[in-house]
């Protein structure tokens, strides 16, 4: 990757990494309801499941992927599923007093849910058929970097809505309130069905 392209790369992951989406709803309910030190491990499997994703895209699974039809069926259906079962904890997740009891989406969870994340593969798919170039070296090395610079853009955007939602533990005193919280966020991430579905 040339200097040029990749800072053209990191300015494209940054927005992409920090836009709102399904990854960063779940990253802003776990903050709600788990604080930033506990959820930290659901930031890292966003951050690192979307960067090996990017890797194994730009490296050439995307095209297999992207080009069977059958497969993309599987992966929307697994998605849809997968989004209205996570959906469905967010919204009955812990109360505000039990907070210590709560289960946050750990680091496995989050890094494959990119894997049936609508938002990751549009930015996969977008990110290579436009910052990839036989002249900036092999496919592997381009896809190493694409991989390593994404992750770190995503860290820096993603920790904002984990911040973001530990923020609104201060809003969120009572039952009632964290209650409201989590079903809006449960129902944001339900919402984003619609992307697989049309």
């Amino acid at each position: 990757m040339t200097p040029d392209q990749a800072v053209a790369f990191f300015l494209f992951a940054i927005v992409a990494a920090g836009t709102p989406g399904p990854s960063n709803v779940l990253l802003t309910a776990t903050g709600a309801n788990v604080g930033v030190l506990r959820g930290l491990p659901c930031l890292f499997g966003v951050a690192l499941g979307m960067g090996f994703m990017m890797f194994v895209v730009a490296f050439g699974l995307g095209s297999i992927v992207l080009g069977t039809p059958a497969i993309l069926e599987a992966l929307k259906w697994c998605g849809v599923a997968f989004l209205l079962w996570l959906s469905w904890k967010i919204a009955t997740a812990g109360r505000s007093n039990a907070a210590a009891d709560t289960k946050p989406v750990g680091f496995i969870g989050a890094a494959a849910f990119q894997w049936v994340n609508p938002k990751s593969w549009l930015v996969c798919a977008s990110a290579v058929g436009t910052y990839l170039h036989t002249e900036a070296g092999g496919a592997f090395v381009q896809s190493a970097s694409f991989g390593l610079v994404f992750t770190s853009a995503a860290l820096l955007s993603c920790i904002v809505w984990l911040a973001f939602g530990a923020g609104m533990q201060r809003i969120l005193r009572t039952d009632r309130a964290t209650r409201i919280f989590n079903i809006a966020m449960g129902a944001t991430l339900a919402a984003s069905v619609v992307l697989f579905v049309w």
